[in-house]
């Protein structure tokens, strides 16, 4: 199959067969994670400048291993210290770095849509969506869907039930892109004032009651609740969120027997999930991390034309 995405920005463009290979090479890169020597040249000559101004640990991180295991130069750049306190813009930050011959860019950005605008802007660089705003994070959604996928081969006509901040969560919105285009249904559950007004427009349906959603679940997603919701009067208190929408035993009893627990970090232990689900044997939290660095790997090399020895 001919690889078809110069950038990474977001997933609406993407076809069930994108992302099918997309895993399929990214198995073939998790494969070397486990060998003694893990680092391969296949990006020997490339740099690659991470552009965070959120601060972020497995985003980042994962990002930047797999950029080392490809053998690409790494330069770490990080809004704090830099010429953006002085005043400078998103484009000549951009367009300083490409200068500097920077080979690709992952960016992560609190406003929407600033991948797309650095895409537009650069002339050469190739563009990885770290996250922007509530819009978007297609690492995240690909690492997710090949977490699911080495459990399920197939995922078509399996349910997810997603629980929780939907309305500021730009992994929802890219979890939901993915695993609709690999036929999974998709059940919604959380505070109704933290879900977005376009939900049917989503394709997906929104159960008030979360026992209802996750019945029959055969993925059980987690989203982390930001506290600073609580403070905006969202939902009464992190305690009642708990009681009402928290991820423990019994909840997770009512969907199917061997579902998947996920959640993309950081985890709130006690107000999303208990420690028991979190560290259980239906957890894949720690698995999706992993899956981090093989499906980042696996994007690197694919964008950026990667040749291996």
């Amino acid at each position: 199959m001919e690889w078809k995405h110069r950038h990474v920005l977001d997933l609406k463009d993407w076809k069930r067969e994108d992302i099918l290979f997309l895993l399929d090479q990214a198995k073939n890169m998790d494969n070397l994670i486990d060998r003694p020597i893990k680092k391969v040249p296949a990006l020997r000559g490339k740099l690659v400048v991470n552009l965070f101004f959120e601060a972020s640990t497995r985003t980042r991180v994962s990002f930047e291993l797999a950029e080392k295991l490809l053998s690409a130069d790494v330069v770490n750049w990080s809004a704090s210290g830099s010429s953006v306190s002085k005043g400078e813009t998103l484009r000549d930050t951009a367009w300083t770095l490409e200068a500097m011959g920077a080979d690709a860019v992952v960016v992560r950005h609190g406003a929407s849509g600033s991948a797309h605008y650095l895409a537009r802007k650069l002339k050469r660089a190739v563009v990885f969506n770290g996250g922007d705003g509530a819009y978007s994070h297609p690492t995240q959604a690909l690492l997710d869907a090949y977490t699911a996928w080495k459990s399920f081969p197939n995922l078509e006509g399996r349910k997810m039930a997603i629980l929780g901040d939907v309305l500021h969560s730009r992994v929802a919105r890219s979890d939901i892109q993915v695993f609709r285009t690999l036929g999974c249904e998709i059940v919604l559950s959380g505070p109704e004032t933290l879900m977005p007004f376009d939900v049917k427009s989503l394709g997906v349906t929104y159960e008030p009651d979360p026992w209802k959603a996750v019945k029959n679940a055969d993925i059980v997603y987690l989203l982390r609740i930001q506290r600073e919701r609580q403070e905006e009067g969202l939902f009464p208190s992190l305690d009642e969120y708990h009681l009402r929408f928290g991820a423990d035993e019994k909840l997770v009893s009512k969907a199917k027997e061997g579902a998947l627990v996920m959640h993309p970090g950081p985890i709130n232990r006690r107000v999303e999930i208990d420690s028991s689900i979190a560290d259980g044997t239906q957890s894949r939290i720690l698995q999706q991390v992993r899956s981090g660095v093989a499906v980042r790997m696996a994007l690197l090399y694919l964008c950026l034309g990667g040749v291996m020895a």
